[in-house]
């Protein structure tokens, strides 16, 4: 759906992307991450043909953004940070004018308009004036807006940012019933939405990809943590002593149970397991370590 080759963009003398290149298959839900600065809204603005990269090729459902503009744009559906809403049009006539200004044809767009304000869960709302709406709904309206056209593939740029905890879970809700029938790619500063949204993540920093994997392949590790229930002697000289073991890290959980974190090339909990019951330690906890995007996302903003 999505097919990013070698883009470059700079501003003067500001490399904003420098080379990347991603794929994104139909079907997917993908988000977007990367500090400030990083190079996530020169992507979007380029993937939607607001801008034009320097050099590289981007293709949305087979077809050049830069020399198929018009007919990529058909089949984006797009949801700014900032979404631009009338207050004192009512939610229907936003949409009205919205479908008029997509070339919808006019005997499909009650039908069209009927299906968004279903799918968005506005039924009951389609009369009142945007402006007397909360913002949770007001986000809605701009799904809405964004999905009118049916369109192969949306852009979502901050879709819960200022909401409130239910508003969130709500719009959460509905991007993963939008998922059903359009690729989405999710561009968010809140990691834990992200997590809760996407089946892959790409991280942008200093205009490079740094990270393009699926979630359950990112959080996976090969690490160990051993907790015990109380102290017990020579435990890291013990550990160190199997050949599988590259370091063995000493810590206290948040309950001030004693702790390691043993860092190998392969799955060492059997072989921990075996040492522990010799050595007769009162094992609390043996689990293998799994990365939380928060913890990834922070050793590439260290290493950058």
């Amino acid at each position: 759906m999505i097919s990013v080759k070698n883009v470059s963009k700079s501003y003067g003398e500001v490399q904003a992307l420098s080379n990347i290149n991603f794929e994104v298959a139909e079907g997917e839900i993908v988000g977007l991450l990367g500090p400030n600065g990083a190079g996530k809204s020169t992507t979007i603005k380029i993937l939607t043909g607001y801008l034009h990269p320097d050099s590289g090729q981007v293709a949305i459902d087979g077809l050049d953004v830069i020399n198929q503009t018009k007919e990529v744009q058909a089949r984006i559906g797009y949801l700014p940070e900032s979404t631009p809403l009338y207050p004192n049009l009512s939610v229907q006539a936003y949409l009205k004018l919205m479908a008029d200004m997509r070339g919808l044809p006019r005997d499909e767009q009650p039908r069209l308009i009927s299906e968004a304000l279903m799918a968005t869960g506005l039924v009951d709302h389609r009369a009142r004036p945007i402006g007397h709406l909360s913002k949770g709904l007001k986000q809605r309206v701009g799904l809405a807006q964004a999905i009118l056209h049916k369109p192969k593939l949306l852009i979502l740029d901050e879709p819960t940012i200022g909401l409130d905890p239910t508003q969130i879970v709500e719009v959460r809700n509905l991007i993963k019933r939008l998922a059903q029938n359009s690729t989405i790619l999710f561009s968010s500063h809140i990691l834990s939405e992200v997590e809760a949204v996407c089946d892959r993540v790409l991280i942008i920093m200093n205009g490079q990809v740094k990270t393009d994997a699926r979630l359950v392949d990112l959080a996976a590790t090969t690490d160990a943590v051993l907790v015990l229930q109380s102290a017990a002697d020579g435990v890291p000289e013990r550990l160190m002593a199997l050949e599988q073991i590259e370091r063995v890290e000493s810590f206290t959980t948040r309950d001030g149970y004693p702790a390691y974190r043993i860092h190998s090339a392969q799955d060492v909990t059997p072989a921990i397991y075996d040492v522990a019951r010799q050595e007769a330690w009162p094992v609390r906890e043996l689990r293998q370590e799994t990365m939380t995007l928060e913890a990834i996302f922070n050793q590439l903003a260290t290493a950058a």
